[in-house]
């Protein structure tokens, strides 16, 4: 089956001129302010197929007893519908970014870039209201303006969250699925990490680590995402068909800067639900205590720390993902993204191996981890605050900012794709999946929708709603709509030409 996936990434927002102003207050500002200068789409998010608190597991807690109605401005609950069928929202007091549906990893990484970009003009936005004392939201001042982060930590003990989404198949055994997932996502942060200065959940010791998220998990599996965090998740949402599909909600990734590790984190994993699937079997690489390993990992820089095995073997984690590697080697079936994947994957374990700074100018935490360390060996101790403030400014999302992109400016990080590809990305929703249709029509006739989600979208006709019905990711293209779209002059047109006879 084709693995359409996608990210979902929570930034950090802070108001440097007001720090004591509310961030659940700034991030509806926030959002709602990109809404009212960028795009009619402001209608609601319909919450019918949302079931957040379904669990694989086979029960569910029912958030919600019947559908919810609420303000698409509300404070806390503000969402937009972007023109590239992205969700831009607030989730938990932060402004989300969730990305279209894309049917690979490169794809995905883009369209994951593209978001920085929605969230730095809303910067924008917020930043000529203030200027101009204009508030966006009722009863309230206007919001000073904001700063982003493509972070996952406070330094005080909270995190918020990167997420990663892949459609799969139901009939796939989802025990099976948590062993051969566990240890893989336990060791590929040695890839994928974006680093982070402060040891533990509050930073109660001093040090540098892989990773920004690891600290945060205390179960192998759970639905939770906010405490008591698995390193499986068990949500049972797929935003498809719940009879045919399942979507893996993965929340034990950090929020990537680079390129190269954002290709290579949804690469590998959709390569390893391909093995899966494919009946690869993985249980000899199961844990001995997965919930201390992925802590111990994440502590130690030099990539040499051996994981206790089930079956009494110690490996390093460069070990278990070269075995990984190699049985997704194996697949058949495999695209041109799935070849390019699997070489720069073993490049990278070889560069990892040999020296870990070696990948400083691909890798989020290597990079990060070579600016300290030349601090470290001026002298500077890992303690001082400064240090804490390069890992805090390499995550500012804005350009002219941000560590990361200044590095990237002086050719010490490499990237993988244009700004010109990624800025096609902003403007333009994918071709092959259903988001060219919500992306299509907010753009065209975003004040006709009253709602939008996944999987529908409801459209007023003559003050009557109508809803259409996105059930397959597959659905909805370019190349099935594209023509009926660009031939609809109103909501009226376009329904009756997709075989809605009755508006």
């Amino acid at each position: 089956m084709k693995r359409f996936m996608g990210t979902e990434t929570e930034y950090g927002i802070t108001t440097p001129d007001a720090p004591e102003l509310s961030q659940l207050l700034s991030s509806t500002h926030t959002v709602v302010a990109y809404a009212a200068m960028n795009t009619a789409a402001r209608s609601r998010w319909d919450y019918e197929e949302e079931a957040p608190l379904k669990d694989t597991r086979g029960f569910d807690l029912q958030r919600y007893r019947t559908v919810p109605i609420v303000d698409p401005n509300a404070m806390g609950i503000a969402n937009v519908v972007t023109v590239n069928g992205a969700r831009f929202y607030v989730d938990h007091g932060h402004p989300e970014y969730s990305a279209p549906e894309t049917t690979n990893a490169w794809d995905a990484m883009i369209y994951d870039a593209a978001g920085d970009t929605y969230l730095n003009t809303a910067a924008a936005n917020i930043q000529e209201l203030w200027d101009q004392q204009v508030s966006v939201l009722d009863r309230n001042d206007p919001c000073p303006p904001v700063k982003f982060y493509k972070n996952n930590v406070d330094g005080k003990g909270q995190s918020y969250g990167s997420h990663e989404n892949y459609l799969y198949s139901r009939n796939t055994d989802f025990a099976r699925l948590t062993q051969a997932l566990i240890p893989f996502f336990v060791t590929r942060q040695v890839i994928i990490g974006a680093g982070r200065v402060g040891i533990g959940q509050a930073s109660e010791r001093d040090g540098f680590q892989i990773s920004q998220r690891a600290d945060y998990f205390e179960q192998e599996v759970s639905l939770e995402t906010t405490l008591n965090r698995g390193i499986v998740n068990t949500r049972d949402e797929p935003h498809a068909l719940a009879g045919r599909f399942r979507r893996l909600h993965v929340i034990v990734g950090d929020a990537n800067m680079s390129q190269y590790s954002n290709y290579l984190k949804l690469g590998m994993t959709k390569l390893v639900l391909d093995a899966i699937e494919s009946d690869v079997d993985f249980s000899d690489l199961t844990l001995k205590d997965p919930v201390a390993e992925i802590k111990r990992v994440s502590h130690d820089p030099t990539c040499t720390h051996e994981l206790s095995l089930a079956d009494g073997r110690s490996l390093t984690a460069i070990n278990i993902l070269r075995e990984y590697r190699a049985r997704c080697e194996q697949l058949e079936g495999k695209d041109d993204v799935d070849t390019h994947v699997l070489e720069m994957w073993g490049q990278i374990l070889d560069d990892l191996e040999r020296d870990p700074l070696s990948t400083a100018d691909r890798l989020d935490w290597t990079a990060k981890w070579a600016l300290i360390r030349t601090y470290l060996d001026r002298g500077v101790d890992i303690a001082d605050p400064k240090l804490k403030l390069i890992d805090i400014q390499y995550a500012d999302i804005d350009p002219a900012k941000s560590l990361y992109h200044a590095l990237v400016r002086k050719g010490r990080i490499k990237t993988l794709v244009s700004e010109e590809e990624i800025q096609r990305a902003v403007a333009n929703p994918p071709e092959n999946t259903r988001a060219y249709f919500r992306g299509k029509v907010s753009q065209k006739f975003g004040e006709d929708i009253i709602a939008a989600s996944w999987q529908s979208i409801i459209f007023s006709v003559n003050g009557s709603p109508h809803r259409v019905a996105m059930d397959f990711v597959d659905s909805f293209t370019k190349e099935e709509i594209g023509d009926v779209l660009n031939g609809s002059d109103n909501v009226y047109d376009l329904l009756k030409a997709i075989g809605y006879k009755h508006v």
